[in-house]
C-alpha cells in the first residue's frame, strides 16, 4: 500500500522543490551519508563544547552575562542558557557557536530557487543550512530546522573548506547560505564565504536580514549576492508574526547596496497579515525613495504552513495587484513567485516592454539578453549575468 502524506507535508515539499524533478535538476540532501546521530540531545565531551563549536568574535561581557552582538536580539546569556537562535551558548564567560561544520541540510539547487533572477541565471548553487533562526515566523516553511537547535537535528560533518570543495566538485558556481537563517550560523557562513572567495566561488546570503551593522559589514566583504526577505512594512507585524522588528532589515538593505552586493528582495504576501495594499504601496515607495528601483522585488504566494495552516493561499489577484502597485511606484523588475505557470516570472524590459528572460519554474526558456542588455532596444538590464 502506498503511503499517503499530509497536506502540510505536501506543501512543504512542493514549496521547497517545485520544478526540480520535472526539470531534471540534480537536487539532493546529504543526510543519507556521513550523518552525525543527533536523535538524542548533543552531549559534548567533558570540559569542552566539541568540534562543532567556535568562539564568536561578536560579544561583550556584562554584569548580567555575556551579550551576543550578532543580531538585534542582543541575547544576554549565562552558562546553561541557549540564545534565541538556539545556536550560541556561553562557556567560561565566552560566547560560542555550536553551529559550525554541522549542517543539517546540503543540496544542489538552481539559483532561481533562492530566488535570484538577475544573478548567474541557470547556474547551480551549493546550498547549506544548520538548525536555528533568530526569528520565530509563524509561517515558516522550514520550521523543523529553523525552530530547532543543532543539538537535536540530524547533521553531517562538513567544515568550511569541505563545503567549498563539495561546491567545486559539484560544478556549482556559488554557495548559498539558506533554508534556515545564515545569521544564526554566522561564524560558519563567514569562514566558508572567505574560503569560497579565495577559490573563485560566489557567496549568496538568503536571509531575513536581521543582523547588526558591524557583523554585516564584515560579512559583506565576501558576499556576491543576497536575497533579503522583507516580511512586511510594519513594526507591529514584524513583532507579532516574526518576533523581530523592521528597522534593522531596512538598514541591512542599505548596507548591502552600499557595499555593492547584488541584491534582490522577497515579500511573502500572507492573507490577513501582509496583504494590506496600502502597506505594500508604502513599502514600494520607500524602496524607490532609497534607491532600490532597479532591485528585483519578488512577491511570493503564501502556502498554509506551520502555525498558519488555517489561512488560504494568497489569491493570484492580490499578487497581481501588488505587482501593479510596485510598477506604478517606480520599481522596474517585479516578479510573482510560487505560482506555477504565471508570466510573472518573466523579466520584462522596462523600456520596450518585451520579454528579456522567459522563465518556467527554475528553467529559462528564452534569453533575449545581449551584452547584459535587452537585445530589442539596447536597454541595460541590471544584474550579474556572466
Amino acid at each position: 500500500m502506498s503511503k499517503q502524506i499530509s497536506k502540510r507535508d505536501f506543501f512543504k515539499y512542493f514549496v521547497a522543490g517545485i520544478g526540480t524533478v520535472a526539470l531534471g535538476i540534480k537536487s539532493f540532501n546529504l543526510l543519507a551519508k556521513n550523518h552525525i546521530n543527533m536523535e538524542t540531545p548533543f552531549e559534548p565531551p567533558a570540559g569542552n563544547l566539541g568540534k562543532f563549536s567556535k568562539e564568536s568574535p561578536y560579544y561583550i561581557v556584562t554584569p548580567k552575562g555575556v551579550k551576543c552582538q550578532i543580531c538585534p536580539n542582543q541575547c544576554i546569556l549565562k552558562e546553561g542558557m541557549d540564545s534565541i537562535c538556539r545556536t550560541h551558548v556561553v562557556k567560561d564567560n565566552k560566547l560560542y557557536t555550536i553551529a559550525y561544520g554541522n549542517p543539517c541540510s546540503a543540496n544542489i539547487d538552481p539559483i532561481e530557487k533562492k530566488p535570484l533572477f538577475h544573478f548567474l541565471p541557470s547556474s547551480r548553487s551549493y546550498s547549506i543550512a544548520t538548525a536555528g533562526c533568530n526569528f520565530a515566523c509563524m509561517n515558516c516553511q522550514n520550521w523543523e530546522i529553523s525552530q530547532q537547535s543543532p543539538k537535536f537535528t540530524r547533521n553531517i560533518e562538513l567544515f568550511p573548506a569541505n563545503v567549498v570543495e563539495e561546491a567545486i566538485s559539484s560544478g556549482c558556481k556559488s554557495i548559498a547560505y539558506t533554508y534556515s537563517e545564515p545569521i544564526a550560523f554566522y561564524e560558519y557562513t563567514f569562514d566558508t564565504a572567505r574560503i569560497a572567495r579565495s577559490r573563485g566561488i560566489k557567496n549568496l546570503l538568503i536571509s531575513n536580514g536581521y543582523i547588526n551593522e558591524k557583523p554585516l559589514r564584515d560579512l559583506a566583504v565576501y558576499l556576491d549576492a543576497a536575497n533579503i526577505d522583507l516580511k512586511s512594512f510594519s513594526e507591529e507585524t514584524y513583532a507579532k508574526l516574526n518576533g523581530g522588528s523592521l528597522q534593522p532589515i531596512l538598514n541591512t538593505l542599505k548596507v548591502l547596496k552600499e557595499k555593492g552586493v547584488w541584491l534582490e528582495i522577497t515579500n511573502l504576501v500572507i492573507p490577513g497579515w501582509t496583504d494590506d495594499l496600502t502597506m505594500i504601496k508604502e513599502m514600494c515607495n520607500w524602496l524607490v525613495k532609497n534607491g532600490f528601483s532597479d532591485t528585483p522585488l519578488h512577491f511570493s504566494r503564501f502556502f498554509p504552513l506551520h502555525k498558519l495552516t488555517s489561512l488560504p493561499y494568497t489569491p493570484l489577484q492580490v499578487l497581481e495587484r501588488a505587482h501593479e502597485i510596485a510598477l506604478k511606484s517606480g520599481i522596474k523588475y517585479i516578479y510573482i513567485g510560487n505560482v506555477p505557470g504565471t508570466t510573472g516570472e518573466n523579466t520584462i524590459c522596462p523600456k520596450c516592454k518585451k520579454v528579456v528572460l522567459e522563465r518556467r519554474g527554475f528553467s529559462i526558456l528564452t534569453n533575449n539578453l545581449k551584452n547584459s542588455a535587452c537585445k530589442f532596444c539596447g536597454t541595460k538590464i541590471p544584474g550579474v549575468w556572466a
